[in-house]
């Protein structure tokens, strides 16, 4: 690989503001539905805990949100830098959507987020409510659509060429509900949605591990566990049925996921580790179950499974690759499948909250949602290749014609410029998990700026109007 090549640079570029980007939705399309059930049982049982929960999670969800929306719209500039040529031949076909996603789920956002974050005051509880049900819908709906748009690129359909060269709408259900869109939707929702309960897990366990008679905490881990325990195992089910719909519409990639180089006539093993070895197509120090791939994929131990060597060399996807982010995000997935189920041992106990040693395992697996949904996405986009609209548009093929010194500027600008940015809003999120929720936790108000401990007080002024110090 010439790390020279324009195309090369152009790539990594992409994939490392996606990379960036993708964290922030993760976090804040959980943590939106969230704060809606925390807004609702504080409306519902006139516990004043939930209302600080309310009050403590909403700030943190401000600040990712901000970096979210942010790092989205940069993301999208390089559509028409570095990608002109696919924006041309797929614009009409995904420009539309991608313009939906803006007046529907962004405006619906957009529209209500400064009534869920300043207005309970002003509008009531159950407009608040219905304000923050809103928010936590349009985040939904911005998933809705993105997902939608990068399952065509994977699973197109519903679509014709035309003269130019150009893919263009046929069928827009069929463009919109493509072959893959249910099952990606499910699995990343739900990614979305574990990613957060892990990250409040956390936050729930190392206070528990301070002070475990706070009331506030014990709740956020309560709900945390809750959540593990019952969307993992539902996770995994959603996972196996999008890997099904993977093997039949992009064989490929589920050959380099399971490390498959030669086919299986009489049943294909599951490779539970190993080193790929593009050289001689196989893998080395490889520790496999036999025939239990066929089983999982087939339902059937003695069912045939091609491999790499049915695919032109220059049609495979890069195996190593794909291969370890796949096993990380399973292996993943099976650590969250084991907190959960401990919880639940231990909730039976009568001793959730009073183990350490599950809470720092809660604390340990609190970035792992991050982790998984990156490494779920390497494995779909980099599975992907050599297309970006799968057999039909090869990534070579979509590239603008630009030099590699302008591409490679503005990498290393954005590499500069995202750390610093990006570094300091997460450093702030990681300030604010540490303070401890506590009674008549502070709410946001417009007016008054938000600091790591709370609410900063404004200045006092005196009649005439001069600043006067702050008590």
């Amino acid at each position: 690989m010439d790390l020279f090549d324009p195309l090369v640079l152009a790539r990594i570029q992409f994939a490392f503001t996606v990379s960036f980007h993708i964290i922030f939705p993760a976090f804040s399309i959980g943590l939106a539905s969230y704060l809606a059930v925390l807004n609702g049982l504080g409306l519902w049982t006139g516990r004043s805990v939930f209302v600080d929960l309310f009050n403590y999670w909403k700030k943190i969800f401000a600040v990712a949100f901000g970096m979210g929306v942010v790092s989205g719209i940069v993301m999208s500039y390089q559509f028409g830098t570095n990608w002109s040529v696919f924006s041309d031949k797929v614009g009409p076909v995904l420009g539309p959507l991608m313009g939906y996603e803006v007046l529907s789920a962004f405006f619906l956002e957009a529209g209500f987020l400064g009534v869920m974050l300043f207005g309970r005051e002003r509008v009531g509880p159950k407009l608040h409510f219905l304000a923050t049900l809103m928010v936590a819908f349009g985040t939904f709906f911005s998933a809705f659509w993105i997902l939608s748009v990068n399952s065509w690129m994977q699973t197109p359909a519903g679509y014709a060429i035309n003269a130019n060269g150009q893919f263009i709408a046929t069928d827009w259900w069929a463009v919109v509900f493509n072959p893959s869109f249910p099952y990606r939707l499910v699995h990343m929702v739900l990614a979305a949605y574990l990613t957060t309960a892990f990250v409040v897990g956390a936050v729930g366990a190392l206070h528990l591990l301070r002070d475990r008679s706070n009331q506030a905490a014990r709740i956020m881990f309560s709900m945390a566990m809750w959540m593990a325990a019952i969307v993992a195992p539902i996770q995994i089910v959603a996972g196996d049925f999008h890997g099904l719909n993977t093997l039949e519409h992009q064989p490929a990639k589920v050959m380099a996921m399971e490390g498959h180089y030669d086919s299986h006539p009489d049943g294909a093993p599951l490779i539970l580790f190993g080193i790929p070895n593009s050289a001689e197509k196989r893998i080395d120090y490889a520790i496999q179950i036999p025939k239990l791939s066929s089983l999982i994929l087939k339902h059937d131990l003695n069912a045939p499974l091609a491999g790499l060597d049915t695919i032109p060399v220059d049609k495979q996807p890069p195996v190593a690759i794909v291969f370890w982010s796949f096993r990380i995000m399973i292996a993943i997935g099976f650590a969250m499948l084991g907190l959960g189920i401990w919880s639940l041992w231990l909730r039976y106990r009568g001793r959730l909250y009073d183990t350490p040693w599950m809470h720092r395992a809660a604390i340990l697996l609190g970035p792992s949602g991050f982790i998984a949904v990156l490494a779920g996405w390497i494995t779909t986009e980099v599975g992907r290749q050599p297309y970006t609209v799968y057999g039909l548009l090869t990534t070579a093929q979509s590239a603008s014609p630009i030099a590699a010194a302008a591409v490679g500027a503005s990498l290393i600008a954005f590499i500069v410029v995202y750390f610093a940015l990006f570094g300091a809003g997460t450093f702030y999120i990681l300030r604010l998990m540490n303070k401890p929720p506590h009674p008549h936790e502070p709410g946001l108000d417009p007016d008054e700026p938000i600091r790591a401990g709370g609410i900063m007080p404004a200045p006092a002024m005196d009649a005439a109007g001069a600043l006067q110090p702050a008590e």
